[in-house]
């Protein structure tokens, strides 16, 4: 009768096992290392790396597998003070678990890739296997996590929202269209109507999930598909209510990040942002003062954004700053206007390291406003009728934001180009992988 395997060790597991102890690794050959006396074949699987030394005998009759083959080696824990971990597998019995891999169009074992991005995107799905790639992704993965756990704790309820939609959401964005059964739909642009909705069932709500722009931007900031962290919530006083919230979701995030993905903070060598315990605001008007633009600028440029983030940083030692007040002819119709000047918004962009990371604020919740503003549009309400009617049955005072969380890990990163840290970006060029 054959006795059983053991059961599975991971790399990082290697140097808490017993001294002698027969165990079983499983993985991508990383690295060979074929020397006259003594052989290494380093392996990789989720938790890191392992040596595995091979003598004369114990390499396999059709030589030691390829790099990034898929392997099962059993052998014996050894000390090493060279090896990771301290320690290292010796007589080992090497099993193929799949075909002798291709030779990678990138040297994965290298402490660096030496690849232009292009060549990284095109073969994405081998080249974020190296550590350093999956490092960034560890960082996405953490701040997803803190994201979620501080509005669980503050009470949300996170829900999902069709991403195949009838109506423009967000004016002045482009939408990709869908034939759906016959009738023209769109890719959702952003799940704000339905978010706003279920406030009023639930109160506080979150939603992770894909929109789509079909933006012509060919940019190292823009994406044609990318995720979208909303937060939106019941009885608010005003803008300021959803900032506060904003900051408890983006200190939460990066707390997560520091506890929880500190090998990858390490491995990047991340010089985490310094966020104070209380944002710094400034209006609108004070912001085009600041960078000497024009009194009728409508919006803030990127060298505006950029400009700003300096100033936090040398102002108030803030990598962030909410720039509040933007004017009202720049935001959507469910913007709720400054109540003492109706020609600003009770609405606000974040500013990360002078990148434009994150946009709320309050929105109407009287029926009669909506109907108003969509009017003034020069617009049917009819055509919004089941969004509308929503706010038809009472909703309360209400407000939220979106962060773009390919933003935010470039930002952490301050990497050069967004799609450095999208597993399989879309933009105006890229449909594949």
């Amino acid at each position: 009768m054959r006795s059983p395997d053991p059961a599975r060790t991971l790399a990082a597991e290697l140097a808490e096992a017993s001294l002698g102890r027969r165990i079983m690794l499983e993985g991508h050959v990383h690295r060979r290392r074929e020397l006259s006396k003594v052989s290494f074949l380093i392996l990789r699987d989720r938790s890191g790396l392992a040596q595995i030394v091979l003598r004369p005998q114990d390499i396999p009759v059709d030589g030691i597998p390829s790099e990034e083959t898929v392997v099962r080696v059993t052998g014996t824990v050894a000390a090493n003070t060279q090896a990771p971990g301290g320690v290292e597998v010796v007589s080992p019995v090497i099993e193929l678990l799949s075909e002798p891999a291709r030779t990678p169009v990138v040297e994965l074992w290298r402490p660096t890739l030496d690849a232009a991005l292009p060549t990284l995107l095109d073969h994405a799905a081998v080249t974020w296997r190296h550590p350093s790639q999956r490092a960034k992704w560890e960082l996405t993965a953490a701040s997803l996590r803190g994201f979620r756990r501080t509005l669980d704790s503050s009470g949300f309820t996170e829900i999902h929202t069709p991403k195949i939609v009838d109506t423009i959401t967000e004016s002045g964005a482009n939408v990709f269209p869908v034939d759906y059964f016959g009738r023209t739909a769109f890719l959702a642009q952003s799940p704000q109507f339905y978010k706003q909705q279920l406030v009023g069932v639930f109160e506080r709500v979150y939603e992770v999930g894909p929109v789509f722009r079909a933006e012509p931007h060919d940019t190292v900031r823009h994406l044609a598909e990318y995720v979208s962290l909303d937060v939106e919530f019941g009885f608010i006083r005003d803008h300021r209510d959803v900032l506060a919230q904003l900051h408890e979701v983006l200190a939460g995030m990066l707390e997560c990040v520091r506890t929880e993905s500190a090998a990858a903070v390490d491995l990047l060598g991340v010089d985490m942002p310094v966020i104070p315990d209380e944002i710094p605001v400034i209006h609108f008007t004070d912001a085009l003062r600041i960078v000497g633009a024009p009194d009728e600028e409508p919006d803030l440029a990127p060298v505006h954004e950029r400009a700003l983030g300096e100033w936090a940083l040398e102002k108030h030692g803030s990598d962030v700053l909410a720039v509040e007040g933007y004017p009202m002819r720049k935001r959507p119709f469910y913007t709720h206007p400054q109540p003492d000047d109706d020609r600003w918004s009770n609405s606000f962009d974040l500013l990360f390291r002078g990148l434009e990371l994150v946009t709320g604020g309050q929105r109407l919740h009287r029926h009669s406003d909506y109907v108003s503003a969509i009017e003034a549009r020069g617009e049917s309400p009819s055509a919004y009728a089941g969004y509308l009617d929503a706010f038809a049955q009472g909703m309360p005072p209400h407000g939220g934001f979106a962060i773009g969380l390919e933003r935010w890990v470039a930002r952490l990163l301050e990497a050069s180009n967004i799609r450095e840290v999208t597993l399989f970006p879309r933009d105006l060029h890229r449909l594949t992988p």
